[in-house]
């Protein structure tokens, strides 16, 4: 008989993230797989062409069925409407719970924030005696106060209660990382075995090049230095353009920081560039789909990720890492924690801590910036070897995707 899967994400297709791969991966591998989820407006906060709050309520992707359920989009990506869009969609996705047509074996939360996400999926599960697994992507309430900065400590002992109170009555739990998994334990007091060390794969299609004559002529002559994905505070992104000016500065005349993507902290960054008169050293190239992003990764150089300086970031390993070391390109990587232990466990033992450096330390990722404009054609090659080979072993689809069915089945 046919195994049924529940995924319950607020964000999902035609949004950019690694759980429609997995849904996709579901199908191939057999399984009838329901998602409900919320309408597409992040991370800009406009409703994505074709949608709106009144639907479409119900379509299919790459076989699955998927149903949305409303929300308040985060437009503007003000306070206030982060926290409404925060707070709607679980409350909405409960009345949509009714719709889902039963009969599940399992129930799967793709949990980035907020921690409320998993509620309707919880609820599901322990209405119809349904296992329920949490993968949980954003530490809750850690990860909220990347984005709003909350002091109240009457607010944040509430956070922290209602986050525990959600992660101790899934099921499973499954971090993405040894140091998450130890404060997942601790939370909410499971045994060992009943939370599993899963990272986020990386879509094939990451691993495949995509020249693209036209695009590459738009930088050519230029060192560039690539960074895609989302634009928030959590991604420390000031500290990656006061560092490209600094390198520059320095003598790496060609340098130019390439910004691919979008989100609330786009017009910060804007004006950052024009405050520091960085225009010739950061292009803005806006949001491209996933598919589109090795035709930028090809002409790179090297891709730049980065993270604040916060103990609880640091629990985790980004998901662009992976597919940076897919594209078989250096990284450079400003952060610490899991994230910076990832990239230092693959670097050349002689040219030991000059791809990663402390979050938020724009001289030290200048300095490696730097560095890797100096370094020879060969010598870059060898570094983009060594993340293919990393990837290989540890961010493959099949093997996350294996290690999923045979956790929450």
């Amino acid at each position: 008989m046919q195994k049924r899967i529940l995924v319950v994400t607020q964000h999902f297709w035609p949004e950019a993230f690694r759980v429609n791969d997995l849904v996709e991966g579901f199908v191939q591998d057999g399984l009838a797989v329901d998602v409900l989820c919320g309408l597409p407006n992040y991370p800009a906060g406009e409703w994505f062409a074709g949608y709106r709050y009144s639907g479409p309520r119900k379509e299919s992707y790459k076989g699955a069925a998927v149903y949305r359920a409303g929300e308040v989009r985060r437009k503007g990506n003000g306070g206030l409407r982060i926290f409404l869009n925060y707070v709607s969609w679980p409350f909405f996705a409960l009345f949509n719970l009714w719709r889902l047509p039963g009969g599940y074996s399992a129930v799967l939360c793709y949990n980035t924030s907020p921690v409320l996400m998993s509620f309707p999926a919880l609820v599901y599960a322990k209405l119809h005696r349904v296992p329920f697994t949490n993968y949980v992507l954003d530490l809750w309430p850690e990860n909220l106060y990347s984005v709003l900065p909350v002091k109240n400590r009457f607010l944040r002992r509430a956070a922290r209660a209602v986050s525990d109170w959600h992660y101790r009555r899934a099921d499973k739990l499954i971090a993405m990382s040894p140091s998450l998994k130890e404060r997942l334990v601790q939370r909410a007091k499971k045994p060992e075995a009943a939370v599993a060390v899963i990272p986020q794969h990386c879509e094939d299609f990451y691993a495949v090049p995509l020249p693209d004559p036209a695009l590459a002529a738009r930088y050519a002559s230029r060192f560039n230095l690539v960074f895609t994905g989302n634009f928030s505070p959590a991604q420390s992104l000031p500290t990656v353009i006061r560092a490209a000016v600094t390198a520059r500065a320095a003598g790496a005349e060609r340098l130019q920081l390439v910004l691919v993507g979008d989100g609330m902290s786009r017009g910060e960054l804007e004006a950052l560039v024009r405050e520091l008169g960085a225009e010739g050293t950061v292009s803005f190239a806006g949001s491209v789909p996933p598919a589109d992003i090795p035709r930028y990764t090809s002409f790179a150089a090297g891709l730049v990720a980065s993270l604040s300086a916060s103990p609880d970031l640091g629990l985790t390993v980004p998901a662009k890492l992976a597919s940076y070391m897919a594209a078989a390109k250096p990284l450079l990587a400003s952060m610490d924690g899991e994230g910076a232990a990832a990239v230092a466990a693959m670097e050349l033992p002689a040219r030991a801590r000059t791809q990663t450096s402390p979050a938020q330390d724009a001289a030290a990722l200048a300095e490696n910036m730097l560095a890797l404009y100096r370094m020879s054609e060969a010598g870059r090659a060898e570094l983009g070897r060594r993340a293919f080979a990393w990837y290989q072993a540890h961010y493959r689809r099949r093997a996350v995707l294996d290690a999923l069915e045979n956790f929450i089945l």
